[in-house]
């Protein structure tokens, strides 16, 4: 097969890592990719956005099948384009895709269907969000309604980051995704995710992993696309898998069928998990990142398997085969990211690095220049191990990180704490 897969990121070059494994990959494109991605697989010059232009380069260059990484392209309907031209796709239609594209869509979906979520209101003007805000008090969540890159997200602690937060979104800091705000409770306990394949009737399981969103370590300081992940999550048991499957999964695939809008690809299922009992933090349509990284080290080759199953609406014969290990990635990110940081620093030691089923660096946000990799985004490097024991697993990791020379980057050294 020729297979094409858009998004130039730390989760595109997993996939690519993965599919690359299965016999059935023939011919690999990502566009536009990276220095990692470059290493392993062809890179195209594409807008990815645009539907048009991504189906005319897949049937010149004879593609068979599409794999969307990142949500951009799915809210702009590039499935739906694909679909038309006849090219199997993985990725939801872009009326799907609103339940990541609007946060207030899929608040709406789940007051119909019973799932449970935080209490919320969404407001289109900043003056009715603060007199919402000042009723319920702090701490308390404030959202831009739309795609905001994962930082559109602010956990208020008090009243006056509260009212900032909203001003902040209605004068444009997340730019037309900050248009709307949803203001949610806050709710406790531990946050976890939950990786689903979904064909538009069956769902399958995939994964359970959890993420390190604030840039500090004992998770401290502002939010972040993600500093580091780790598989399986320990507070997701089978209890707890079962119960967000019957009360939140399936309830919201069979609204999005009920609507005439079926809902096919991965479905990114974030929860709050307190006293055994699940909530919806939020839904993406795409695979999260970095959680992709390590959910592509345990899965390897069948991914590609798996993904063909899904678009083909053939996911009720499908299985996946889960090795009884643990993988955990470390992001390497810009110094002053999530705030304002430098491009183009050189960044040496990752010749030497083991590069196996045990050991990848995953580039999210580099390039090549003048003969070496240099940094071109905030989140840059995935520096990602598997082992039989999550402490395995992240002593590899932390071994490769201390051998790359990047003076421009920074890391935490903590992750997995909570699990370990």
């Amino acid at each position: 097969m020729n297979i094409l897969i858009l998004g130039g990121g730390g989760r595109e070059h997993a996939l690519a890592w993965a599919i690359l494994q299965n016999p059935r990959c023939d011919r690999l494109i990502v566009a536009p990719g990276n220095a990692g991605i470059a290493a392993i697989a062809e890179c195209a010059t594409l807008d990815i956005e645009d539907g048009g232009a991504v189906a005319t380069f897949a049937e010149e260059n004879a593609v068979d099948f599409v794999v969307i990484g990142p949500e951009a392209p799915l809210a702009a309907g590039v499935a739906d384009r694909l679909a038309s031209a006849g090219i199997a796709c993985f990725g939801p239609s872009q009326a799907a895709a609103a339940l990541e594209s609007s946060k207030a869509f899929t608040k709406q979906v789940c007051d119909a269907c019973g799932a449970p979520t935080a209490r919320y209101g969404h407001f289109t003007d900043a003056e009715a969000a603060k007199a919402y805000v000042r009723t319920q008090g702090a701490p308390i969540v404030v959202k831009a309604d739309g795609l905001a890159a994962g930082k559109g997200v602010i956990v208020a602690e008090t009243l006056d980051q509260a009212l900032a937060a909203v001003d902040e979104m209605f004068a444009g800091a997340f730019g037309g995704a900050g248009a709307e705000v949803v203001i949610e409770e806050f709710m406790q306990g531990e946050e976890a995710s939950f990786f689903v394949l979904c064909d538009g009737e069956n769902v399958l399981p995939i994964g359970t992993a959890q993420d390190h969103k604030r840039v500090g370590e004992g998770d401290t300081g502002p939010n972040t696309g993600g500093m580091g992940a780790y598989s399986p999550a320990p507070v997701m048991t089978d209890a707890v898998c079962a119960r967000a499957l019957d009360e939140i999964v399936k309830p919201t695939m069979a609204e999005m069928a009920r609507r005439g809008t079926p809902y096919r690809g991965v479905l990114y299922v974030g929860l709050m998990i307190e006293d055994g009992q699940p909530r919806l933090v939020e839904y993406n349509v795409r695979f999260g990142d970095p959680e992709c990284q390590v959910l592509m080290m345990r899965l390897g080759g069948q991914v590609l398997d798996l993904l063909l199953a899904c678009a083909e609406g053939r996911l009720d014969g499908a299985r996946v085969n889960w090795a009884a290990d643990h993988a955990l990635s470390v992001v390497m990110a810009a110094k002053g990211y999530p705030g304002a940081y430098e491009k183009g620093t050189p960044i040496g030691g990752l010749d030497g690095l083991a590069q196996d089923s045990a050991h990848m660096v995953f580039h999210a946000g580099t390039a090549q220049a003048g003969g070496q990799v240099v940094a071109t985004g905030g989140r840059v490097l995935n520096v990602t191990a598997r082992g039989a024991s999550l402490a395995e697993a992240r002593a590899r990791a932390y071994g490769m990180v201390d051998r790359i020379d990047w003076p421009g980057g920074f890391y935490r050294r903590d992750i997995g704490w909570r699990a370990l």
